[in-house]
């Protein structure tokens, strides 16, 4: 098993603290117009400054990562051979779900864009609970702090969809600004695979990379997540997403990346100006 071993614990912050922070409280009418509670927050990689809308949930509330953990679980596939590339097919197992777009053989890149998660349960399964606990616990993934533990405690298929992990929204943008940068601790090419996965739009005015997340907490509210980078003029900025609604029927899919969309052009994304 091609396994590395991580130097101590790799804390995914974000480094945001009140003095580069910006709170941006005109970015609420995205929430409000959409019935939805949640944060959001843009971090320019030049700067280090953060535009910030509720900060304290940003930092401080942990939610389940949902099919945000495709990130991880796909890099700890790769890295432990359980992925043998992005083209590694997984056979349907013949039972029809409601997204169609699951009910086929995939490769990795295919199940990753679809977020199928029949295809991750079996990597999961795949990579065990052992190993899997050893990558979490080098990457500290949901660690509040030095004293705490982050414990699979439940099915090894289902752990990230049913709050038995948790991680802020912070740490979700600090994740994706260490793979950005391939700081993580997997190979780097296996970093640049899952960057092309997480790339959704490329053109001549930026480049749009992301993950999404979609779950429900212990009292029924679905939880939306997306969290990636956006580029412009070859200058990164990182940003995550988090929303939350007590209808089980919201139109999540749809909802959570046009909040996005809306509120990276009120930033002045998506001309080239950046």
């Amino acid at each position: 098993m091609r396994l590395l071993v991580a130097c101590g614990l790799l804390l995914i912050l974000a480094s945001c603290s009140p003095n580069n922070v910006k709170k941006d409280n005109s970015l609420r009418k995205y929430f409000d117009e959409n019935k939805t509670d949640g944060c959001f927050a843009l971090m320019d990689n030049g700067t280090g400054k953060f535009t910030v809308y509720n900060l304290s949930r940003y930092r401080d509330s942990s939610y389940l990562p949902a099919s945000t953990f495709k990130i991880v679980n796909s890099l700890i596939g790769l890295q432990t051979g359980k992925i043998s590339s992005d083209s590694m097919i997984i056979k349907w197992d013949g039972i029809k779900r409601a997204r169609e777009e699951w009910n086929k053989d995939l490769t990795m890149y295919e199940a990753f864009r679809v977020s199928a998660v029949p295809y991750y349960q079996e990597v999961a399964k795949r990579i065990g609970k052992d190993t899997m606990q050893l990558w979490l616990d080098s990457l500290g993934y949901g660690k509040k702090d030095a004293k705490d533990k982050v414990i699979i405690n439940s099915a090894i298929d289902s752990f990230w969809l049913d709050n038995s992990i948790k991680i802020t929204p912070d740490q979700q943008l600090g994740l994706v600004k260490q793979l950005y940068f391939d700081q993580l601790p997997f190979f780097k090419s296996y970093q640049e695979v899952v960057k092309r996965a997480m790339l959704f739009e490329n053109n001549t005015n930026y480049r749009l990379g992301y993950k999404t997340g979609w779950g429900f907490r212990e009292n029924g509210n679905a939880i939306g997540w997306i969290a990636g980078w956006v580029e412009e003029n070859q200058h990164p900025y990182f940003f995550v997403l988090n929303i939350e609604s007590p209808d089980r029927n919201f139109d999540m899919k749809t909802v959570r990346l046009k909040m996005l969309t809306d509120i990276l052009k009120q930033l002045g994304f998506f001309e080239g100006k950046m």
